[in-house]
């Protein structure tokens, strides 16, 4: 009734681009170093609850909208460049506890509803997310299916579930790794900065890519 085809191919697809390092990975990476596992499973949710976010507007056409006008695609790249920059500054000049003796917390440190709101922002404002469900969903919907919303909005739902399990991974994994260079705070505070000028990068390369 859905329309759905080739859904094994669908599942393996989006394994194979979660695996591929992108703004989101990046900010849950850069997450998990600054405030350890909790607050990197916060980022992955705040992640997830941006796919639904492009899951819902792909279904009922909105994604189209912004991708047929240069106006609103230009203002949405711009501002998630705009967005990753600032993320990205504020890690790589944020000090630590190896600068600031007497200090338990790092002054990165910012509240888990802070944490989620920001990842949920940083997936929202990549237009190359909007692309992606608008390009990528409807090649496993058939064009003269009935449904074809409920279609779109049922792959939607099992792509961010895919996300959810593959980024909670991730945020464990760096947590764990954060943890142990906690051990070490100058080593913690190279890692803040290189993940903050990894955002910087990818804002740059996402406010500047014409397609």
């Amino acid at each position: 009734m859905f329309g759905i085809y080739n859904f094994g191919l669908f599942i393996m697809a989006v394994l194979l681009l979660n695996a591929t390092p992108g703004p989101d990975t990046a900010y849950i990476v850069g997450r998990s170093i600054a405030q350890g596992r909790t607050a990197g499973l916060l980022s992955a949710l705040g992640i997830s609850a941006g796919c639904c976010v492009h899951a819902l507007a792909s279904a009922i056409g909105l994604s189209a909208i912004i991708a047929a006008s240069a106006t609103a695609f230009t203002a949405v790249k711009l501002a998630g460049g705009a967005y990753l920059v600032y993320l990205g500054l504020r890690m790589m000049l944020s000090r630590s506890g190896a600068e600031t003796a007497g200090e338990t917390m790092p002054e990165n440190t910012r509240s888990l509803s802070t944490i989620f709101w920001q990842a949920m922002l940083t997936n929202v404002l990549n237009p190359k997310v909007v692309l992606f469900f608008l390009a990528f969903i409807p090649q496993f919907v058939r064009a003269d299916a009935s449904q074809k919303t409920w279609g779109f909005l049922l792959l939607g739902i099992v792509f961010t579930l895919i996300s959810t399990v593959w980024n909670s991974g991730t945020a464990f994994l760096a947590g764990t790794l954060a943890r142990r260079a906690g051990r070490s705070p100058r080593m913690r505070l190279w890692l803040e900065r290189t993940v903050g000028a990894a955002f910087v990068g990818l804002g740059v390369k996402l406010a500047l890519t014409r397609q």
